[in-house]
């Protein structure tokens, strides 16, 4: 009978180390609530809306990830996610199915990870998610309506590679070979529109990206910059691309959490996540409103600044406060009569749980995409639960 115990247990013990090396989860995050949206412009257009939000402090999203250890330290990793609307449940990101994410990677602890397919670009891992205090998401609100690079830039058919953490420090370098992203392009970058659809292995013909980035976190402490470069399908000719860069960081005084940023972005504008706000649409004479993720374009040129504040209040609830600005340069205002566009932004959460808060927001914009006199004024709030 001990015999028959011992032989049990050990079975068992041997299983439960068999799967703790592999193992698949599911997760999501739903997020829902109403919203305000006034948009106008001095000559009387505008529009007000009122209604349901959703994923206003986070994306709505469902997926899978997954890890497998295969010997000597390394791993086979893997997430596949999906974003959604909760409204009336269609895809986002174009209809695909995993529009957010779709990767496989090899990691070790020791040399590095190194992944292929759809994912983020360092100026949104490295930049825009640790540094913005609202973490790229709530809308208008976060950096990304300044620092277009850094707003949840997906590229699709990517490799990336990141060092392991050295003391602090780690870098990345990825490459794109269709980043998937709709362009559009001036008469001095070629004309014309890309759909952004297809690889096909004609890599030439489509739009590539190379993203770079090294970050910096030691305590209370944060530091990090990036560098992309967009590269328009060699069909242009003129060999057009757009370049941006970009540096912030972050200290926590514990009291409060002060965040500071800085880039520059040439040859065109990148659009991003929800790029072209909606108070720019209401304009055509601004470069920044063209219908495209990407606008190629040699003679624009932007600045972008932000200064950010992370307020706890007690250990549930916290105060998130921003104030960035994009600048044009000479070019843009003498052809466009582009102008400085500014934001103010502010938010409170409240955590009921680890995975439950509740969130109320406020967020005005004047010059929105840097169309004169384009203003934007957003208010809501709303509840968000992961799992």
């Amino acid at each position: 009978m001990k015999k028959t115990l011992l032989a049990a247990a050990l079975l068992a013990g041997f299983a439960g180390a068999a799967s703790a090396q592999s193992s698949v989860t599911l997760y999501g995050l739903v997020d829902a609530g109403l919203r305000y949206t006034n948009v106008s412009l001095s000559n009387g257009d505008g529009a007000t809306n009122f209604g349901l939000g959703y994923g206003q402090q986070s994306g709505n999203r469902f997926g899978l990830k997954g890890v497998e250890d295969i010997g000597g330290g390394n791993k086979v990793t893997f997430v596949l996610e999906s974003g959604f609307e909760p409204g009336n449940g269609t895809l986002q990101q174009g209809g695909r199915i995993f529009g957010r994410a779709s990767w496989l990677g090899l990691e070790n602890n020791s040399w590095g990870y190194v992944r292929v397919g759809r994912q983020l670009n360092f100026a949104t891992e490295y930049v825009g998610i640790p540094v913005d205090p609202f973490g790229t998401g709530f809308g208008q609100l976060n950096m990304g309506a300044a620092f277009g690079v850094a707003n949840t830039d997906r590229i699709s058919n990517s490799i990336k590679y990141q060092t392991p953490n050295m003391s602090g420090f780690q870098a990345g370098i990825g490459y794109a070979f269709a980043n998937g992203a709709t362009g559009v392009y001036t008469a001095d970058a070629g004309g014309g529109a890309s759909t952004g659809s297809g690889y096909n292995f004609a890599t030439s013909n489509n739009s590539r990206q190379l993203t770079l980035g090294a970050k910096y976190a030691n305590g209370p402490f944060y530091a990090a910059a990036s560098y992309d470069k967009i590269y328009a399908p060699d069909s242009k000719g003129e060999g057009a691309s757009i370049s941006s860069w970009n540096i912030a960081g972050s200290y926590d005084f514990k009291v409060v959490k002060l965040a500071a940023g800085y880039g520059q972005t040439r040859d065109g504008v990148i659009l991003g996540q929800g790029g072209g706000g909606t108070g720019a649409s209401l304009a055509g004479s601004s470069i920044s409103t063209v219908n495209g993720e990407n606008v190629f374009a040699p003679s624009v040129g932007t600045n972008s600044y932000i200064v950010g504040l992370t307020v706890p209040v007690n250990p549930v609830s916290r105060v998130l406060l921003s104030w960035t600005m994009l600048t044009p340069n000479t070019n843009m205002k003498d052809a466009y009569n582009a102008q400085n566009q500014t934001a103010y932004n502010l938010a409170y959460t409240y955590d009921f749980t680890k995975r439950t808060n509740m969130y109320v927001f406020a967020g005005f914009m004047q010059n929105v995409g840097t169309v004169d006199t384009a203003k934007s004024t957003q208010v809501g709030l709303g509840m968000r639960h992961q799992f």
